[in-house]
């Protein structure tokens, strides 16, 4: 197969004149040996290229295009979160408004926990249990002094 430049160069006329083209030989071939593949004397070889050398030319159509691109982008970044704000602050506020009703429960069950707690404590049968561990026994009726209103001074001085 021949490549485009020799395709292109070639000419009309033959390069054998018609009695002196050699005449192919065909050998016999094999009937174990397989037939070529198509393209199969195509070769490709990988040519190193050194562009170190090279300067990029500059072209002020390039940066106007970057900078309107970056503010369409900008532009399309701002719809989007409004168009998505009020949805994500909502949640947002939902998740909040939750963790609110679950300190709520916490705090009124320690609520109760700590009235049972004061219950517990001041009531009857345990004032009765600390009065009996301190010896505080109920006292008898010539142990009482009832207070009047008067105020003559012999409370104080009594032994």
């Amino acid at each position: 197969m021949a490549t485009m430049p020799v395709f292109f160069r070639r000419t009309e006329a033959p390069a054998y004149p018609e009695a002196k083209r050699p005449v192919p030989v065909r050998a016999e071939r094999s009937p174990f040996e397989l037939r070529a593949l198509p393209q199969e004397d195509v070769f490709f070889y990988c040519k190193k290229i050194d562009n170190s050398r090279l300067v990029r030319e500059h072209d002020p159509k390039a940066h106007a295009s970057c900078w309107s691109a970056v503010g369409g982008a900008a532009v399309v970044l701002a719809l989007l979160g409004g168009v998505l704000f009020p949805n994500v602050a909502s949640t947002l506020a939902g998740y909040k408004l939750e963790s609110l009703r679950a300190e709520e429960r916490r705090l009124l069950d320690e609520k109760r926990e700590l009235e049972l707690q004061e219950a517990e404590r001041l009531g009857p049968q345990r004032l009765e249990q600390l009065a009996q561990k301190r010896n505080l026994v109920t006292p008898g009726k010539g142990q009482v002094f009832h207070l009047d209103g008067k105020t003559d001074g012999a409370v104080a001085m009594r032994r």
